[in-house]
């Protein structure tokens, strides 16, 4: 159901005469085929270190609120490719519900991007040095996309800097 609303003004102003309706329509969906020719969205997905410069990308997500593995003796010189350090970054409440909310935005998007024929999607996951958070959650989203209709290159911008 889409809720449209319709704002009319009487004096041409949007004074004390502005009119404010709704109008809900049921709208058919036109399911999940892609017409003939288009191909599958394109998604570039990759993750950065913000001290190394900012990504060019559609859209860009800050990690630095999530666990920094950087400050465990242990992990330092790890990358979030490895489970160890993901499921310190991961495994733990503000990991799996930014997870949650973010694989929810993000399969919203990908149907609108190939509802609209957008050819490609470039997302950028970005922590402070690119090696551990952003990894982590830019691996995790390489599996949840695999699931889906999508052309996908993922790669680590500054995995191997210091």
């Amino acid at each position: 159901m889409i809720t449209e609303y319709i704002v009319s003004n009487k004096r041409g102003s949007f004074g004390a005469d502005t009119v404010c309706s709704r109008r809900e329509e049921e709208v058919q969906d036109c399911g999940d085929e892609q017409p003939a020719g288009r191909r599958r969205l394109k998604i570039t997905l990759y993750s950065f270190g913000f001290k190394h410069g900012y990504p060019e990308a559609d859209m860009v997500w800050d990690v630095r609120f999530l666990p920094n593995p950087y400050w465990v003796r242990e992990l330092k010189d790890s990358t979030g490719r490895e489970p160890v350090t993901a499921a310190y970054v991961l495994a733990n409440t503000v990991g799996r519900e930014f997870l949650s909310r973010l694989e929810s935005i993000l399969l919203f998007l990908v149907e609108q991007y190939r509802a609209g024929g957008r050819p490609d999607l470039r997302l950028a996951i970005g922590c402070t040095g690119g090696r551990h958070r952003s990894v982590a959650v830019t691996e995790h989203l390489r599996r949840f996309f695999a699931t889906l209709p999508v052309d996908l290159h993922v790669f680590h911008r500054d995995i191997d800097r210091t």
